[in-house]
């Protein structure tokens, strides 16, 4: 069994004259990451991978996420505005001693490849974060598995 958990980034600003690439986050956005990666760590969600677009909202996202998991980023940049088989790629290229992995992207691509997994349809805000149980041993299975969706947490629901 392995855990595929997806993280919208968190909230970000549009300073002038900046591309979409390198938009940072808000303050916002700041204290959104670190309550919810608080929030997954009190709430014993384990993570034992982080895979991130490079785009430094997402990155920056999971960076804070890093910050109390301490396990480390790699970033991918076919999750920056990545189609479903873009998501798929990056799961079927685990590896299979990870067992539960973080994916730290944008919209529309997170909501719609979280929604192609399970009939649980979800717009995911910032910094929205949704877990789900993979019925396989190897990533490689990914495709052809069963999978549940485990939770589905929004900041601006959760207290801690």
């Amino acid at each position: 069994m392995k855990t595929l958990i997806l993280v919208r980034h968190a909230k970000s600003d549009w300073p002038e004259d900046t591309e979409d690439f390198d938009r940072p986050l808000a303050e916002k956005g700041v204290q959104d990451a670190v309550k919810m990666s608080q929030f997954l760590k009190e709430n014993n969600i384990q993570i034992d991978k982080f895979v991130s677009s490079p785009a430094l909202r997402a990155l920056s996202t999971c960076e804070i996420f890093d910050e109390v998991y301490h396990i480390g980023i790699e970033t991918d940049r076919k999750l920056y505005n990545a189609s479903e088989s873009n998501f798929e790629l990056v799961t079927f290229g685990l590896q299979d001693n990870f067992d539960s992995v973080a994916f730290f992207s944008h919209n529309n691509g997170i909501s719609n490849f979280a929604n192609s997994m399970t009939e649980d349809l979800m717009m995911f805000p910032t910094c929205g974060v949704a877990g789900y149980a993979i019925d396989c041993d190897s990533w490689s299975d990914f495709e052809n598995a069963d999978k549940k969706l485990l939770f589905f947490h929004e900041p601006k629901k959760i207290k801690i």
